[in-house]
């Protein structure tokens, strides 16, 4: 009960005036970003963090969070209508969606997707809201061996559960380690990599190598690339919504299955992209029209924005919990969270109840929000894509480039942020995933002082990480997951063998 009376209390900061102004701008800023090919929400989330700074913590963090609900939400626009991703968690989505509209079902498909959005949403809110504070006070019995497990079973996970090979995203969470390692040593007090460079002292900034790496990057292979934003028309009316509406509940299962999926990759590094592919791969098979999935199937929308939204939105719960982002977005917003004086993990619970419960009732109104504005304002959204990308490029870059000088005022972080995305260009030319690089910059350094903590209160013992069950169950998980594919692999060779 005292949960639910936090709950209300959370809404009742939330319905604030200016949190509501400022929710509906995120939202809005967020479709925007979603829209646009190539930015998504840990970018857009990085370029307009200094907008936030004058902000309080819960205002910030509720714009921040908006942003984000605004781009799962706006990537799903010019997938169905383009046939171009808006993110990456988007691609399923084109499957269906782009034959859907080809075939003058836009309304439908977007109906569809929005929805679907919603629910996802709504189910993963519902359940940071009941487990967050159970998973946040069991989280109190942790010392820095315990803490050093769970950022071990991040980054392995990273490793083992992610599709992307495990050379590449070792190698991507090696440069990471090196960048958080720049600077004052935090318990020895010595200089380490500054090369000379006083701006080094305090190390890189954080905001400024995301926005390098997201922004700047994805402006680079963007215009190598030649996108071309063509323009297109969309009309969705309340007949369209209402047949829409009154069509979903058929598929209850496939979204059941679908935020239970999202849910999992969520809370799991794995994040919203593999999700939706999951998710909409399970469909296929398991859907008595699988058959006409990549044909205009309403099912092949509904699974992966189900899938997306769900893990994009239960990525917060380890972040809030734990302290560990479970997605490139909420290692964004941990960093914000740091900048603003706030330690994510269980003692945020007990220390900002206020902060905590005004922005999980932020998730609930956010996505409410988020899904009138959608349905409403569609045909405009679509009109963005018209401007040439030759006028939203050196936009973006402004942008860019404002965002990372008003962090301490310094062209030298301009410098750094262009070196960033020059960084983040070669890295996605080369096809090496930035997610781990941005998990090991936010928690290399606290990870690296709950290793050293560790080992001098053990005296140097490394069996200081497994002198409990509770640190001993946390690395063994760790390793499992390190290990998966290879066990998969075992599992399905035994199964093989003929008896």
């Amino acid at each position: 009960m005292e949960e639910f009376a936090n709950l209300f209390h959370g809404f009742a900061v939330t319905l604030q005036p200016f949190n509501i102004l400022v929710m509906v701008i995120g939202i809005v800023l967020g479709i925007l970003i979603g829209v646009l090919p190539g930015l998504g929400g840990a970018n857009g989330v990085a370029i307009l963090l200094p907008l936030t700074f004058s902000m309080s913590p819960t205002s910030a963090i509720i714009m921040l969070t908006c942003i984000y609900w605004g781009a799962l939400f706006g990537g799903a626009i010019t997938s169905i209508l383009f046939n171009i991703p808006g993110e990456p968690w988007s691609v399923a989505t084109t499957f269906d969606g782009h034959p859907m509209a080809q075939q003058g079902k836009a309304g439908e498909a977007l109906t569809a997707a929005f929805t679907s959005s919603f629910i996802g949403a709504l189910f993963a809110v519902i359940m940071i809201t009941l487990v967050a504070p159970l998973v946040a006070s069991f989280a109190l019995r942790f010392g820095p061996a315990e803490k050093f497990a769970v950022y071990f079973l991040a980054f392995c996970s990273f490793v083992g559960l992610s599709k992307e090979p495990p050379f590449k995203t070792i190698a991507s969470m090696m440069i990471g380690f090196a960048l958080a390692a720049v600077g004052l040593d935090a318990i020895t007090g010595q200089l380490r990599l500054t090369f000379g460079f006083t701006e080094l002292l305090n190390g890189f900034d954080f905001l400024i190598a995301v926005i390098g790496l997201f922004g700047i990057g994805e402006i680079l292979l963007t215009m190598e690339e030649g996108l071309n934003f063509r323009g297109g028309k969309a009309k969705i009316d309340l007949k369209v919504v209402l047949r829409t509406w009154a069509s979903l509940p058929r598929y209850w299962m496939t979204s059941l299955r679908s935020c239970i999926i999202g849910c999992w990759m969520g809370v799991t590094p794995a994040g919203a992209t593999p999700a939706s592919f999951m998710s909409y791969g399970i469909a296929k098979r398991m859907s008595k029209n699988g058959r006409n999935f990549g044909k205009g199937e309403i099912e092949g929308v509904v699974a992966p924005e189900t899938a997306a939204h769900a893990a994009g939105t239960a990525a917060l719960l380890p972040m809030l919990s734990l302290g560990v982002p479970g997605s490139p977005t909420a290692a964004v917003l941990l960093g914000g969270l740091l900048i603003w004086g706030l330690q994510p993990g269980p003692m945020l619970f007990v220390e900002q109840k206020e902060f905590v419960w005004g922005l999980i009732a932020s998730m609930y109104l956010g996505n409410l929000v988020g899904l009138i504005i959608v349905l409403t304002c569609v045909p405009v959204l679509a009109a963005i894509l018209r401007i040439p990308f030759s006028i939203i490029a050196p936009i973006i870059l402004v942008l860019c480039a404002i965002g990372a000088y008003t962090v301490n005022n310094n062209a030298f972080d301009v410098i750094m942020m262009m070196v960033f995305g020059v960084l983040g260009y070669v890295l996605k030319k080369c096809n090496y995933p930035l997610a781990p690089l941005v998990l090991a910059l936010v928690l290399g350094k606290m990870a690296e002082e709950a290793f050293r903590q560790s080992l001098l209160s053990s005296q140097g013992h490394l069996g200081v990480f497994f002198s409990n069950g509770l640190v001993s169950s946390i690395m063994i998980l760790g390793l499992i997951a390190l290990f998966w594919s290879a066990i998969q692999e075992g599992f399905t060779r035994l199964r093989a063998r003929p008896a």
